[in-house]
């Protein structure tokens, strides 16, 4: 035991050794900010340009699970109307908005699906 002791206190290697634990945590640091910390931020950057660019007749999904479609925006509160009922109107944040669907690509969406339609019947009726 005191061998032990005696070959630790005559060992200069301490000096390494912290410089190796400095090092493998940098190492970890660097591993974190990249798997974890670097993807949050661009999906985060990534929501803030949806929601900067919501504007009136869009239609939205809240993190309720609603479809609606803002009716009006004023600062950070939007006022979305739900289902056919025209008088159901809610205001809420827009941070509680979670998808945002501008009405020409629904459009454009709904006019490919047509066309992909008649195509196939097209090759089907040859």
């Amino acid at each position: 035991m005191n061998v032990i002791l005696a070959e630790a206190g005559n060992n200069p290697s301490g000096a390494g050794s912290m410089l190796f634990t400095i090092i493998w945590l940098v190492v970890i640091f660097v591993f974190m900010y990249f798997i974890m910390i670097r993807p949050q931020k661009k999906e985060q950057r990534k929501k803030e340009l949806m929601l900067s660019e919501v504007a009136v007749g869009d239609t939205v999904l809240t993190i309720a699970g609603f479809y609606g479609t803002v009716i009006g925006i004023v600062d950070d509160t939007v006022i979305v109307e739900f289902g056919n009922n025209r008088n159901c109107r809610i205001p809420m944040q827009k941070a509680a908005i979670s998808e945002v669907e501008k009405p020409e690509a629904a459009t454009a969406a709904a006019e490919e699906k047509k066309d992909s339609k008649k195509e196939s019947k097209k090759d089907s009726s040859k």
